[in-house]
């Protein structure tokens, strides 16, 4: 799986301002509305209902929300920049400024799995994360995604 198989740089949302992880998340979910066709709500509940299990937050400044959602049809991935560091509940404590939003249809257990498997190989590069941090074109973000395949 490449990440060009999963997203565009339309996916792609840079400065994103937020006080709070639920401020965070909700801006997550409306911007995954808008490429998913889901509605807003239901994503929002759906990650949610997935940090209450249990942070996504890796630690060093990444998270990797996620959730499944009947009626989706395929894999969805939106990769977010924050304006500032916002906190997150992370392992390690730290705020997040890079998260990666997986969105699978429900019954889609493999190339879920897969996806996600693939996004938190790219959240724990260091290196990677350092360079996406210094890039604020989402097609420059979009081929350097690429090339980490």
């Amino acid at each position: 799986m490449n990440i060009s198989d999963i997203m565009t740089e339309k996916n792609i949302i840079i400065g994103i301002k937020a006080n709070s992880k639920r401020e965070f998340l909700q801006e997550l979910a409306t911007a995954a509305a808008k490429i998913s066709g889901l509605d807003e709500r239901t994503i929002f509940d759906t990650l949610l209902e997935r940090e209450n299990l249990g942070s996504t937050g890796f630690g060093e400044g990444t998270a990797l929300p996620h959730g499944r959602f009947e009626g989706l049809q395929h894999i969805c991935v939106l990769f977010a920049k924050t304006a500032y560091p916002v906190e997150f509940d992370s392992i390690d404590g730290k705020p997040i400024d890079l998260a990666f939003v997986l969105l699978s249809p429900e019954g889609n257990g493999a190339d879920h799995l897969t996806a996600l498997a693939k996004l938190s190989r790219i959240m724990k590069d260091e290196t990677l994360c350092n360079k996406l941090r210094q890039i604020d074109k989402p097609i420059e973000i979009f081929a350097l995604l690429n090339d980490a395949n």
